[in-house]
């Protein structure tokens, strides 16, 4: 016999309720439109300061976008009964954030990307929540039973994507803002941005593997540098066929791109190559680190019209530098060739942090040198000094942020749903330790079983949870 709940008229009312005040909303925002009249002929943006409506839409998105969605997807991920709440508060700012965008006065914006990215963005939003309510309801029968595991992979999916999207929405607001990345400036901007968000990319992934993802690595059967070797040789032929016009004269540093370009995919045939043994096990290499050194060699040379570039190029080409060298260090002398310190991939040596970290530092770095910044800065008479360390600030607060959320997804994975113990037989079996955190014997498995699950907790309601009991008794 198959059960579904069927959703009270409460529920639906309020659903309803909710669509059309999103609905609303929409519409109303759509009836607005920006004034451009005070933007000088040539100009992207008027002279006028930010008021004080706009500083408040950036406070509100950079939160609801860059601090809540992404805690609640963590939430979601690991079933927490805090996901949904977290997920309405970020929504309801998102909205609030929306709305504010299209009241303010002082600063003009000419047609941008940023204002054109926005309802894609808010489509996404609204579409992730129209999953949610759907599997709030908890329809199963018939049809809606046979698609209901596809809409879960979609709520989860997308959950993961806007994070991602809304970074990309974030980095065109501060375009926008600005009035830079035009005309001229657009190719070595979007170069900068796309790149150094690569690099900040590229330090999270290697901080999620780092800290929970050992398990993982060992169930697909390579190595780590496999994958690293394989992003930076197609990275490598894209930079090949992309940073020069070919049939054109080559100008400024089009060489240097190119070639970089070359040793990227040359290199990162290599390092696949080098990941297995002849036996065919998975086998740790340094070529991905060599690569980014490298590539950190290359980029502090590079020749600059402002001294102040010059130097903000020169100290990002040195910390990816360090990137390379102390992932170099901890592959052979820290880990000795081994995936982790330890068999459970748990602990961590503190040295192994310093890579992922300059990772995010070089990031910033590169998306904070472009021409129309340096130009900007230099003007207002701002020193390398300053800049770089604001900049590293950034870098510090990036690497704390992606450590405390993957530090609240083990609090869960590590603690059972059920924190009182009865039995003390089970209390030896799970190993209690005294922070509060149960450990099941054997970690690997516990990993694993994290790794395969995604249903959201924040979607299932208490009855839900009982009705296997229900099911079993009848």
């Amino acid at each position: 016999m198959a059960f579904s709940i069927q959703p009270s008229p409460r529920v639906l009312s309020k659903s309803i309720q909710a669509a059309t005040v999103l609905a609303l909303l929409v519409s109303s925002v759509k009836a607005h439109e920006h004034h451009d009249d005070k933007i000088p002929e040539g100009e992207a943006i008027s002279p006028d300061p930010l008021d004080t409506t706009l500083w408040i839409h950036i406070l509100v998105q950079t939160f609801a976008w860059g601090i809540l969605f992404p805690t609640g997807m963590v939430l979601g991920i690991v079933r927490s009964r805090w996901h949904v709440p977290v997920q309405v508060v970020g929504t309801a700012l998102a909205i609030l954030g929306y709305l504010l965008g299209h009241a303010h006065k002082g600063r003009q914006f000419s047609k941008n990307v940023h204002a054109q990215y926005a309802p894609w963005l808010m489509i996404m939003l609204f579409a992730q929540i129209a999953l949610g309510i759907y599997l709030r309801l908890h329809l199963e029968r018939g049809f809606n039973g046979k698609i209901r595991k596809w809409v879960i992979s979609g709520h989860g999916i997308l959950g993961k994507v806007i994070p991602v999207a809304a970074w990309v929405q974030m980095l065109f607001g501060g375009i926008t803002a600005l009035g830079f990345c035009r005309g001229d400036h657009t190719g070595q901007c979007a170069a900068h941005f796309i790149m150094g968000s690569a690099f900040i990319g590229y330090g999270i992934v290697y901080t999620i593997l780092l800290l929970v993802g050992q398990i993982w690595l060992r169930r697909t059967g390579r190595s780590q540098e496999f994958y690293d070797s394989l992003v930076i040789a197609a990275w490598g032929c894209v930079n090949t066929f992309t940073e020069h016009r070919w049939g054109t004269p080559w100008v400024r540093n089009d060489l240097q791109h190119t070639s970089m370009g070359i040793i990227w995919w040359c290199a990162g045939l290599l390092g696949m190559w080098l990941s297995r043994d002849r036996s065919g096990r998975p086998k740790r290499n340094l070529i991905p680190a060599i690569v980014i050194a490298m590539t950190g060699w290359a980029m502090s040379g590079h020749p600059q019209e402002l001294m102040l570039s010059t130097m903000v190029h020169s100290v990002f080409g040195y910390t990816l530098m360090a990137a390379g060298i102390t992932r170099i260090i901890e592959i052979s002398f820290v880990l000795k060739d081994a995936n982790s310190i330890s068999e459970d991939g748990e602990d961590t040596n503190s040295f192994q942090f310093l890579p992922p970290f300059l990772l995010y530092a070089s990031g910033f770095l590169f998306m904070g040198a472009t021409e129309e910044q340096m130009l900007l800065l230099s003007q207002a008479g701002v020193t390398h000094v300053a800049y770089i360390l604001i900049l590293y600030s950034f870098a510090f607060l990036m690497f704390l942020f992606v450590n405390m959320l993957l530090r609240l997804y083990t609090h869960y994975a590590d603690t059972p749903s059920d924190k009182k113990v009865a039995d003390p037989e089970s209390r030896l079996n799970g190993s209690a330790m005294t922070n509060g955190h149960a450990r099941i014997p054997d970690a690997s498995d516990r990993q694993i079983r994290d790794a395969e699950e995604f249903e959201l907790e924040g979607l299932m309601s208490e009855d839900d949870e009982d009705l296997p009991k229900q099911h079993a008794g009848r």
